[in-house]
C-alpha cells in the first residue's frame, strides 16, 4: 500500500540554527556545529516558519515512511547534541584482575588504552572519536564518562571500547569481566 503523503515537524529550539541544502543539515548551536548527510534518504524538507521543519514523502510505502521518522530523530538528535550535549558513562568490572585504563595520544591521534583485561599481557587501545572528550570519575571509583555533541560519535566510542573488551573462548555466564555502560543521558549543567 503506498501512502499519498507522510510528513513530520521538526520544532527549533531558541538559539539553534538549521540549515539544509540538497539533504546536507548543518545545525549550528551554543555547544557547536553537527552535519549530516541525508542524501541517501529520499524526503524532502521545508522550512514552515524559523521554528519548525516539515519533512515530507510523497508516495512511500511502509519502509519509506519508517525512513522518515528515522530523520526526523537524526535531527532531533543533533538538535539536543548542540544545546545538552551527550553524557556516557562507563565502569569497569572486574572480579580478580583490576583493570586499568589511560587515554594516551599515540601519533596525533588520542587512544584509550586498556591493560591487565583478565590478566592479559596485551594492551587494548580504542581510537578516540571527533569531538568526544574522555573523563575518569573521581568521586566514583573504577568510571569513565565520555561526552560530546554527536550521540552517534559517542555511543559508538562506548560501544568500541566495551566490545574489545569481551571475554573470549571463555564462559560468559562466570567470566563477566569488562567496560560496561552504566549511564547515558544528556549534559545537565549548560
Amino acid at each position: 500500500m503506498k501512502y499519498i503523503q507522510t510528513e513530520q515537524f521538526i520544532h527549533i529550539p531558541e538559539g539553534v540554527n538549521v540549515y539544509i541544502r540538497s539533504r546536507v543539515v548543518k545545525v549550528v548551536g551554543p555547544r557547536g556545529t553537527l552535519n549530516k548527510n541525508l542524501k541517501h534518504v529520499d524526503v524532502s524538507f521545508n522550512h514552515v516558519s524559523n521554528k519548525l521543519i516539515k519533512v515530507t514523502v510523497h508516495n512511500g510505502d511502509r519502509k519509506h515512511v519508517a525512513a522518515l521518522r528515522t530523520v526526523k530523530a537524526l535531527v532531533d538528535n543533533m538538535i539536543t547534541g548542540v544545546t545538552k550535549g551527550f553524557r556516557y558513562k562507563m565502569r569497569y568490572v572486574y572480579a580478580h584482575f583490576p583493570i586499568n585504563v589511560n587515554v594516551i595520544e599515540k601519533d596525533g591521534k588520542k587512544l584509550v588504552e586498556i591493560r591487565n583485561y583478565l590478566g592479559d599481557k596485551q594492551v587494548r587501545h580504542v581510537p578516540v572519536r571527533e569531538g568526544i572528550t574522555i573523563e575518569f570519575s573521581k568521586n566514583q571509583k573504577d568510571e569513565m564518562v565520555l561526552e560530546g555533541n554527536s550521540i552517534e560519535n559517542v555511543s559508538q566510542n562506548a560501544a568500541d571500547i566495551q566490545q574489545i573488551c569481551r571475554a573470549r573462548n571463555k564462559d560468559i555466564r562466570k567470566f563477566l569481566d569488562g567496560i560496561y555502560v552504566s549511564e547515558k543521558g544528556v549534559i545537565a549543567d549548560l
